[in-house]
């Protein structure tokens, strides 16, 4: 059956029994997406005709909340959430002076194979629908009873390997109809999937696009990054400067700082020289690099950077003028953290 809460407001419509009122997909649709209703019970405007028909006709993903953690630190809280067919994803509530904010999975595991994260583990079982990476969001709402103001497509998975569903899920958070949340407040990060860059981009929506870099040589990046011998970093660039000529958003460089592999003053000149290229081509395109100390994965060697280099590193993007932070990292303790989110119990 189909997953009703995926369907924006017009192919609902179309969904529905011809012989529905017009106004009804409305009001199932407000049902969903303003009111968060758990059941088609608790529609309670609906005939009790139409309810049933509902039940017979479509899916309501509702997810079984496995585990929570809280962190001691900083109030992260990790959502273990088991699907209705079993599968386990994770998400991450963040709580900031200016609101709170949701890294929510895209897919029940990852087949891009990056080395350093812990949601490739295991591989990739299946991309969710658009209902299911709205439910992330509407069970934490539900859990607080607080508003979500910023959505980051950041845990399990990647966003552009589940391209069709992203975009619904898009289109439905940012509804008026629904959370109404702005474009401008979600993002979406990919580790560089050049052809769906590009349609991303002309669909000319408003979303914050994070590119996952971590790497400024073909060399080093297919170390920790397989996707590069598909699309190689003149391609991701490219892809990149496409982007901003049609959405004029300013594009962000994730850089995880790994110790002895990409956090030399070397590889610091290297990134500036990548930056200040892909700056003077595009005349002074706007980006913005995040510093990203890595997070530990037990199955993995890696080591974050020492404090020293993470420092040395950004300073030597300041001194040529490049927009650069340190990533405050949060839910380090609970494994909550960038890269540290898995499709498992464990």
């Amino acid at each position: 059956m189909t997953d009703i809460k995926s369907l924006p407001l017009l192919s609902l419509q179309d969904a529905l029994a011809s012989d529905e009122k017009p106004y009804r997909a409305r009001q199932i649709y407000e049902w969903l997406h303003k009111h968060l209703v758990e059941s088609f019970s608790e529609m309670t405007n609906l005939s009790r005709a139409t309810r049933t028909y509902l039940v017979e006709n479509f899916e309501l993903p509702v997810f079984t909340l496995e585990k929570m953690q809280e962190s001691a630190f900083d109030g992260t809280r990790k959502y273990l959430f088991a699907l209705a067919d079993g599968n386990l994803i994770e998400s991450v509530l963040m709580k900031y002076k200016h609101g709170n904010s949701v890294c929510i999975s895209s897919q029940a595991g990852c087949r891009m194979g990056c080395t350093f994260c812990a949601s490739a583990i295991g591989g990739l079982n299946r991309s969710l629908t658009a209902g299911e990476m709205l439910e992330q969001i509407y069970a934490i709402t539900r859990n607080t009873n607080e508003r979500v103001s910023n959505v980051v497509v950041m845990g399990i998975g990647e966003p552009l390997d589940n391209y069709d569903e992203l975009l619904n899920f898009i289109k439905i958070l940012s509804d008026y109809n629904g959370l109404n949340l702005s474009q401008r407040n979600i993002t979406v990060s990919t580790c560089g999937l050049s052809p769906e860059i590009y349609r991303l981009a002309d669909e000319m929506l408003q979303i914050n696009l994070a590119i996952s870099l971590h790497a400024t040589t073909d060399e080093k990046r297919l170390k920790l990054m397989p996707v590069t011998k598909a699309y190689p970093l003149d391609e991701l660039m490219k892809a990149c400067k496409y982007y901003f000529k049609k959405t004029g958003r300013r594009i962000t460089f994730e850089y995880s700082l790994i110790n002895n592999i990409n956090d030399s003053k070397e590889d610091a000149m290297e990134l500036k020289d990548l930056i200040l290229r892909f700056r003077k081509q595009e005349r002074l395109l706007p980006c913005h690099i995040n510093l990203i100390p890595l997070n530990p994965v037990k199955e993995h060697d890696f080591c974050a950077s020492p404090a020293k280099n993470v420092l040395d590193f950004k300073n030597i993007l300041e001194k040529y003028q490049i927009n650069v932070t340190i990533r405050r990292e949060m839910g380090s303790d609970i494994d909550g953290a960038c890269g540290q989110l898995r499709r498992t119990n464990a």
